[in-house]
């Protein structure tokens, strides 16, 4: 049995704190997991430039109530469900992502959650689990699965590195100057080819 998993934003969704980024204004929030590798360093930063900037989750719900996922993402999606299970193995947040499932079709998503104060103000996140993207590989793995894995930033390493079979997909240049022996796709199309051709082995 093979089972399929994958990052959310830059493969599915666009990225979430970009777009917060380009519509406060705040250029520093458009630092991703491309940038800073530490998820904690990051996150720790977020939160300081949110609180400076007196920005709450309204703020940021508003702005995801804008977006769409890519071009062509629920398609995707649609085609790997129609030939395997696929699991969304994200470092987002469920108050973040649950507004997008339905554009996507619902797939299975398991990534964080924030605490929220009762003024709206985002005080803190939770990992569901430390590592939790190489960690799930592990466990499906232990469950007889032959497990396929992509994603496209440096969060994303563990899981493509604990998976049978894993690549990137549309990575930053750093990732793949810093990795250079994992197998890489830019578009849908060719990731359809690299699918179906580990699907078929």
């Amino acid at each position: 049995m093979k089972i399929l998993v994958a990052d959310l934003e830059g493969v599915f969704l666009p990225e979430i704190w970009i777009n917060v980024a380009l519509k406060t204004g705040i250029e520093e929030l458009k630092l991703t997991t491309r940038d800073i590798s530490d998820y904690d360093v990051l996150m720790t930063k977020r939160l300081s430039i949110l609180k400076e900037n007196k920005l709450g989750i309204k703020d940021i719900s508003d702005v995801i109530s804008t977006l769409e996922p890519l071009d062509g993402a629920k398609q995707m999606l649609d085609w790997i469900r129609s030939r395997a299970q696929i699991i969304i193995l994200s470092d987002t947040f469920e108050e973040f992502a649950k507004p997008l499932m339905a554009k996507l079709g619902f797939p299975a998503l398991l990534c964080h959650n924030l605490t929220i104060d009762g003024a709206g103000n985002i005080t803190g996140y939770n990992l569901r689990i430390d590592n939790q993207k190489a960690r799930a590989v592990k466990a499906l793995k232990a469950l007889n699965y032959q497990v396929i894995a992509f994603g496209d930033s440096y969060n994303d390493i563990g899981m493509i590195q604990a998976a049978d079979h894993g690549f990137f997909f549309c990575p930053p240049p750093s990732c793949l100057t810093d990795f250079p022996d994992i197998p890489v796709t830019h578009n849908y199309a060719k990731l359809k080819l690299m699918i179906t051709s580990l699907l078929d082995q």
